[in-house]
């Protein structure tokens, strides 16, 4: 009973530090990468469509990304994905393709994308505590129920505590390295 409750809180845990791992992935560096643009979706034919399944992104420069759209028709649909997309990304057609120039970064926008970064941590460990929180509940219900011992919750309390710590320590730890990546640049 106490290790399901546990498996699956770790299991929940991961998946908000994974998620939290691929959103600042997206945050640019200043050198262009097609993982800029892992999270852009189109409306196509009623459907949500990722980017990468209706074209070929590659990077022609460092500071560039050429879009080849298979379907021509949605160009406009995705030059209004990647204006909307937060990334401050200006796409540009050219004939069949669409460039979008990554700008430089300047110390300004740095420190705009560090608070965004910061910001993003902060959701991800709320959602961390959220998570213990719902786990320490089932814990209690089960004592009140009398299927656990007082014993038993505070073992179980203890170790989805300590599960709750390395895991918010792995969210400031990326945290810390994204920093210093963008300040590096």
């Amino acid at each position: 009973m106490i290790n399901q409750i546990n498996v699956k809180t770790c299991e929940k845990m991961k998946i908000c530090v994974e998620t939290f791992k691929n959103s600042i992935n997206n945050i640019q560096t200043g050198r262009a990468s097609p993982a800029l643009l892992n999270n852009i979706y189109i409306e196509y034919f009623g459907v949500k469509t990722s980017l990468y399944q209706l074209s070929n992104i590659t990077v022609e420069n460092s500071h560039t990304l050429k879009i080849n759209i298979f379907d021509i028709s949605i160009t406009p649909l995705i030059k209004k994905a990647i204006l909307n997309s937060n990334l401050d990304l200006n796409p540009i057609s050219r004939g069949k393709d669409i460039l979008i120039i990554i700008p430089t970064l300047t110390e300004e926008r740095r420190k705009k994308l560090v608070k965004i970064i910061r910001n993003d941590a902060e959701n991800s460990r709320i959602s961390i505590r959220n998570i213990r929180r719902d786990a320490n509940d089932q814990i209690k219900k089960h004592l009140k129920n009398k299927i656990i011992s007082e014993d038993d919750e505070y073992v179980a309390q203890t170790k989805i505590q300590n599960m709750t710590n390395d895991y918010i320590k792995q969210i400031d730890s990326i945290l810390l390295k994204k920093e210093m990546e963008l300040m590096q640049c």
